[in-house]
């Protein structure tokens, strides 16, 4: 039996990647949304194994040495990664999997498994996308002008992604990526 798809949803801070993702699993349930394992601590009300895979960084390091992540990077001085087990079990009991990661981990997920449908997520516009991290009002100015930078280049590598779904539309963006999983 082939293996049930995956498909990898990218792009810039303030796109509304949770926001697509979560809507595409609210409408089809049966998707799964693949959980990162990360050495940070559990925020209040986390649960392990749901939000995050919390692990020590001895841990982390011991799974990447055994090759045991699709993807990883270090954040905030974190570190964050996608455990390989979880995905190909879900993946080969013909559950479709979403992951929703940053531009340099779909990079290592497309030299991981290749069979993966990379997607990229873009605004409708320059603009759009500017007001919606001003309009967050959660961040100082200066840690808005490092998104804009980094979502400057993430928007620049959209071409090595198999597709590229403009958000203007959160349920139609959602719709695209089910097709992706289903089509």
């Amino acid at each position: 039996m082939n293996s049930a798809p995956l498909v990898v949803v990218s792009g810039p801070s303030g796109v509304g990647k949770s926001t697509v993702v979560a809507e595409a699993i609210s409408a089809d349930p049966g998707v799964w949304l693949s959980v990162s394992a990360t050495t940070r601590a559990p925020r209040e009300g986390e649960v392990d194994g749901v939000n995050y895979f919390f692990v020590s960084p001895d841990q982390f390091d011991s799974m990447v040495e055994s090759s045991e992540f699709l993807e990883w990077a270090q954040f905030a001085g974190n570190r964050y990664g996608t455990p390989r087990g979880p995905v190909q079990e879900r993946r080969a009991a013909g559950i479709p999997v979403i992951l929703e990661i940053e531009l340099q981990g779909a990079r290592q997920v497309r030299v991981s498994d290749p069979t993966a449908r990379l997607v990229f997520l873009a605004p409708p516009s320059w603009e759009v996308l500017e007001a919606r991290l001003t309009g967050r009002g959660t961040e100082s100015a200066e840690a808005v002008a490092v998104r804009l930078a980094a979502a400057r280049e993430e928007l620049a590598a959209q071409g090595e992604f198999d597709d590229v779904v403009v958000n203007a539309d959160v349920q139609e963006s959602a719709q695209a990526l089910l097709d992706f999983l289903h089509g």
